[in-house]
């Protein structure tokens, strides 16, 4: 997977969602704040699961909180 990176978009929806802060997104999807700034930053891609719910939380698809370009 060389040459492909993830874009992240979790950070734009939360301000979208009145501003939801990481912290609670983080508790929302049962991952720690830490955690969810690197999936936010692009350093630590989620794994598909945590992908899905950080998406529920948001009512959106999947591919409107991220996408991989190559």
């Amino acid at each position: 997977m060389s040459g492909w990176r993830c874009i992240s978009t979790p950070g734009r929806l939360r301000f979208a969602a009145n501003e939801m802060t990481q912290a609670g997104l983080a508790e929302k999807a049962g991952v720690t704040r830490q955690s969810l700034l690197a999936i936010e930053a692009v350093k630590y891609p989620p794994s598909l699961e945590l992908a899905f719910q950080i998406a529920g939380e948001f009512a959106v698809l999947l591919e409107e909180v991220f996408q991989y370009e190559g």
